[in-house]
C-alpha cells in the first residue's frame, strides 16, 4: 500500500503541487594531500544547491494552421518593389522556419545554453532570499494535489474510456503499444498492442534505475591526480558532469547539481606539489576506466559530428563540448588534460609540453574531487534527457557488475541487476544507455515494471528515478508540453519523454482525480515523418487524460 504522503508531497510537490527539485543539498568533496585531518584527507565542502533548469522539448503546434485573406494586388514600379520585398520576406520566413526546425531537432539552442531545455531557477524556492525589507512567512508543507483514494484498485474500463479517443488517432501511426497499471498490486489494468517498440529516450528510465541498483544513490565518481617524480596524471573516474571551472563562461552558476571542476582540483594539486618542491611537471591523462569504442556502433551516422552526443569517456569536461560554439571535441580526455594544464599554470605550476595519454599505476594520489551523488545525477539525466550522462552511467553499470567499462558489459549489467530486482527484460533489447540507438526495442511492460519498482517502498534508493521525471507543464522536457488535451493533466503527470524520427513515447506516473496513481507506458514507433509533432501532441493528450480520469475501482 502506498503511503499517505504520496498524495501530497511524493508525486508532485512545492508551489502549485510541483517540485522543481527533490534533493536539496549534498557535498562535493575536494581532497588534497596537504593539511590532512585524522582520516588523512582535507575536505572542502561545496554545497550542491545549484538552480534547476528545465529541459528537452519545445511547445508544439499542429500542422493545420491556415491564413485566408487575399493580398491586394500592386501595380507599376511600386508593385515591383513590393514583389521584391515580398519575396525577400518569404525567403527570410522560410529560413527562420528551417533554422527553427533544425534547432528543435538537434537541441541547438539548448546545447548553446548548456542544458537540454534550460530555464534558470533555484533548486528549491524556499532557498531564495526575499528582497531587502520584505518579510515572508515560513514555508510550510504544500497541500495535496489530490486526496488519497480510499479505493486501491484501477477500473480498467475507465482507463480504456479515457484513452480511447486518443489511441484511435491516425497521427500515432500503425504501431502503438500501451500499458497502464496500478502503482502496486495487480498487473496491468489496460494493454493495447503486442511485442516491442523503439523506446527512444524512455530507455533512460531503465539505465538510471540499473545504475542506482548497481551503485546506490550516494555513490560518487572521483577524479584523481596522481604524481610520481615530475610526472602528474589526471585520472578520470567517469564523472558525467565534470567542468572546467566552478561557473559557466558567463559567470552564472552551473545548473543543478553543482559540478566538480578542474580549476578547484588544480588549485589543490598545485598546493600539494609546491609543498614537495615541484613547480614543473609533465602531465598525462588516464581515461582507462572505460574501454571499447567511444561511439556506439549502433548509432546513426552524424550523432557525434552534429553534437547530439559526445564520444563517451571516463574523463571529459563539459561533456566533451567545444569551448565556444556548437559541436564536440574529437578527444574529450586530451581536451580535459589541456584545460587542467591551463588551470595548473594559473595556480603556479608549469606543465612542460602538451598532455599525453599515460597511466601512473600505484603512484600516490595528491588531490581528488568527487562528483555530486548518483541520486542527483540521475535526477538531472532524466529531467533534461541527458544523452551523455546516460551513456556514462551505462559504462558504470558495466564496471560495477562485470568489472569492465564497455558498452557490452554495461548492457549485460543492466539486464543482470534488473533481473535480480525482479524485472525480466525478456525479448527486449537495449544497445545503449540513452535511447539514441534505433535498434533498441522495449516491451512497454518493462517500462511499467521498472517504474513500479522505482516507486516501491521496498526500494527507497530508487526514488530519484521518480523524482527526476519531468512534471507536465512545469519542469524538464515536459515544461512546454501537455498544453492541449485535458487540462487536468498539468501537474498530475510525471513522465520521461522519448522522441526520434518517427518515434514518440512517454513513460511515467499519473495521479488521477480520485488520487489513484497510474503507471503508464505509451509507445508509437511508426509515425510518418510529417506527423511527428502532431503525434507528440496526441501522445501528450493521452497521458493527460489519465490525470483527468476517475479511474479508481
Amino acid at each position: 500500500m502506498r503511503p499517505d504522503s504520496w498524495s501530497t508531497s511524493y508525486l508532485l510537490r512545492s508551489p502549485l503541487g510541483i517540485s522543481t527539485s527533490t534533493s536539496n543539498s549534498s557535498t562535493c568533496i575536494l581532497r588534497s594531500s596537504r593539511d590532512r585531518p585524522v582520516d588523512g584527507r582535507r575536505r572542502v565542502s561545496l554545497a550542491h544547491n545549484g538552480p534547476v533548469r528545465a529541459a528537452e522539448g519545445a511547445s508544439m503546434v499542429g500542422s493545420d494552421v491556415r491564413h485566408g485573406r487575399p493580398a491586394t494586388p500592386l501595380r507599376g514600379r511600386g508593385a515591383d518593389r513590393g514583389a521584391v520585398r515580398g519575396t525577400l520576406a518569404l525567403v527570410l520566413v522560410l529560413a527562420l522556419v528551417a533554422g527553427g526546425l533544425a534547432a528543435w531537432h538537434y537541441d541547438v539552442l539548448d546545447r548553446f545554453r548548456g542544458t537540454d531545455d534550460a530555464v534558470a531557477g533555484p533548486a528549491d524556492p524556499a532557498t531564495v532570499a526575499p528582497p531587502t525589507g520584505v518579510e515572508v512567512p515560513e514555508v510550510g508543507a504544500p497541500a495535496p494535489v489530490a486526496a488519497r483514494s480510499p479505493r486501491g484498485g484501477v477500473d480498467a474500463a475507465a482507463v480504456e474510456a479515457a484513452l480511447a479517443p486518443y489511441l484511435r488517432d491516425r497521427d500515432l501511426g500503425r504501431h502503438l503499444l500501451v500499458e497502464v497499471a496500478p502503482l502496486t498490486g495487480a498487473r496491468a489494468a489496460f494493454t493495447s498492442g503486442r511485442g516491442t517498440a523503439m523506446p527512444a529516450s524512455t530507455t533512460k528510465v531503465v539505465t538510471t534505475t540499473a545504475a542506482l541498483l548497481a551503485l546506490g544513490p550516494d555513490h560518487v565518481f572521483t577524479t584523481e591526480v596522481r604524481a610520481s617524480g615530475n610526472r602528474v596524471a589526471l585520472v578520470g573516474g567517469g564523472d558525467p558532469y565534470l567542468e572546467r571551472g566552478p561557473a559557466e563562461l558567463d559567470g552564472s552558476p552551473w545548473p543543478y547539481p553543482v559540478r566538480a571542476d578542474l580549476e578547484t582540483l588544480a588549485q589543490a594539486t598545485a598546493e600539494a606539489l609546491r609543498a614537495e618542491g615541484r613547480r614543473r611537471v609533465r602531465l598525462v591523462v588516464d581515461d582507462s576506466a572505460f574501454t571499447g569504442p567511444a561511439e556506439n556502433p549502433t548509432w546513426e551516422d552524424g550523432y557525434v559530428s552534429s553534437g547530439e552526443a559526445a564520444p563517451t569517456s571516463a574523463l571529459w569536461v563539459d561533456q566533451g563540448r567545444v569551448r565556444s560554439g556548437l559541436g564536440r571535441v574529437a578527444d574529450p580526455a586530451l581536451e580535459a588534460g589541456t584545460s587542467f594544464a591551463q588551470a595548473l599554470a594559473a595556480a603556479g605550476v608549469t606543465v612542460v609540453g602538451a598532455p599525453t595519454r599515460g597511466v601512473l599505476a600505484g603512484a600516490p594520489v595528491v588531490a581528488s574531487i568527487d562528483s555530486p551523488p548518483l541520486r542527483q545525477i540521475v535526477e538531472r539525466a532524466l529531467e533534461v534527457s541527458d544523452n551523455d550522462a546516460s551513456e556514462v552511467l551505462l559504462r558504470h553499470v558495466g564496471v560495477a557488475v562485470g568489472g569492465e567499462g564497455s558498452i557490452e558489459a554495461g548492457r549485460a549489467g543492466v539486464r543482470t541487476v534488473l533481473r535480480r530486482a525482479g524485472v525480466d527484460l525478456g525479448a527486449s533489447e537495449l544497445y545503449d544507455g540513452s535511447g539514441l540507438s534505433r535498434q533498441n526495442r522495449l516491451d512497454p511492460s518493462v517500462l511499467v515494471d521498472v517504474l513500479r519498482l522505482a516507486a516501491s517502498d521496498d526500494h527507497p534508493g530508487l526514488r530519484p528515478v521518480v523524482t527526476g521525471l519531468p512534471v507536465a507543464g512545469f519542469t524538464g522536457s515536459l515544461t512546454d508540453r501537455m498544453t492541449e488535451g485535458p487540462s487536468a493533466g498539468l501537474g498530475r503527470v510525471r513522465a520521461k519523454t522519448g522522441t526520434l524520427s518517427s518515434v514518440s513515447s512517454l513513460a511515467g506516473l499519473a495521479t488521477d482525480v480520485d488520487g489513484t496513481v497510474l503507471v503508464f507506458a505509451l509507445m508509437a514507433d511508426r509515425v510518418s515523418l510529417e506527423k511527428g509533432l502532431d503525434a507528440r501532441v496526441v501522445m501528450d493528450a493521452a497521458a493527460a487524460a489519465l490525470g483527468a480520469c476517475a479511474c479508481a475501482s
